[in-house]
């Protein structure tokens, strides 16, 4: 029996710890440099609706610079840090996810982010003079993993020997397209160690948007659920970066792309720091199935919305409930 002190962790769900060696060995690797790399992400996409991108020409060291930076903020004294919360949704926010209910052993800021020109939500302590390399390495990350997740978008395009090839990448690139930056941190737990389990550090999900690139330490905790329900940890891999499809995505595709519902959970040993880049469409956007892609006489599986319609409601949502059911014919 696992008995928590922190009468916070008492609404933070436990989940039994995986095996040291439970690591899935799986997870599709699509190399960017390599010339059947549309084919594999397009498998990949189909398969599991997540792999990890490799040969993608972002710097190692830029990665860390930013993963330092998130590190000296989450360092700061809890008053410090809340000076630019709570998130409503965004800016800094501890353990509350979203408005309805989900909690998780986790703190995190959350950023809206503005393509043309590249931009995103002001915060009270990236105002200070001491701020200004978390500012500098936040933007240089920022426009690489834009331009990174417009490649793969094109190449996913091309796997599925649609045109024109930016058929999907300029819907998250156009001067009104919605992105989010999320950065999280995952603390030790010292009261887990030694047991068989772990908390929830962000509870089950899918993510609503087209795609989401993400990239954390060397600490493990990420998880995926495969076709057949079973959970899987993703072994890490800092210098990588590992791309979920989401949501819209599977509707462009009608259902040819699989949206993958993941997790993270803490296992109290490690600090966990990830950073996320999620990629939505403009808020006008209607979310469809691409006329390029359907049959002569296939149908849609999707009710047509638009991308406002559908934030709204994954916002009116918790995290673990199926947000496309309500939009399915």
């Amino acid at each position: 029996m696992v008995v928590l002190t922190d009468p916070a962790l008492d609404l933070i769900s436990l989940i039994r710890s995986p095996k040291p060696a439970a690591c899935f060995s799986g997870v599709p690797i699509v190399d960017l440099s390599k010339p059947d790399a549309a084919a594999r992400l397009v498998e990949a996409c189909k398969e599991f609706g997540f792999f990890k991108v490799t040969n993608h020409g972002i710097p190692v060291e830029l990665m860390r610079r930013l993963e330092a930076e998130a590190v000296k903020f989450f360092s700061l004294p809890p008053v410090e840090k809340e000076k630019s919360g709570p998130a409503k949704p965004l800016g800094y926010g501890n353990k509350r996810i979203g408005a309805n209910g989900d909690m998780g052993w986790v703190e995190y800021l959350l950023f809206a982010v503005t393509s043309k020109p590249l931009s995103y939500t002001p915060m009270d302590f990236l105002r200070e003079p001491s701020a200004c390399s978390f500012r500098s390495a936040l933007k240089e990350y920022l426009s690489a993993v834009r331009k990174l997740a417009s490649q793969v978008l094109e190449l996913m395009a091309q796997g599925l020997e649609i045109e024109p090839r930016d058929v999907i990448s300029k819907l998250v690139t156009s001067e009104a397209s919605d992105g989010i930056f999320r950065l999280n941190h995952y603390p030790p737990c010292p009261v887990l160690r030694g047991s068989n389990y772990s908390l929830t550090g962000f509870g089950e999900h899918t993510d609503p948007q087209v795609i989401s690139v993400l990239r954390s330490n060397n600490s493990t905790g990420l998880q995926i659920s495969l076709k057949d329900g079973s959970w899987v940890s993703v072994p890490p891999d800092e210098e990588s970066f590992f791309i979920n499809v989401g949501d819209s995505l599977q509707v462009l595709t009608n259902g040819r792309f699989r949206s993958v519902r993941h997790r993270v959970v803490a296992n109290g040993m490690e600090s966990r720091v990830s950073m996320i880049y999620f990629f939505g469409p403009p808020f006008a956007e209607k979310i469809a199935p691409l006329p390029q892609l359907m049959g002569e006489r296939e149908q849609s599986l999707y009710k047509e919305f638009t991308w406002d319609e559908y934030k709204k409601a994954a916002y009116k949502s918790r995290l673990a409930d199926n947000r496309l059911g309500l939009f399915e014919k």
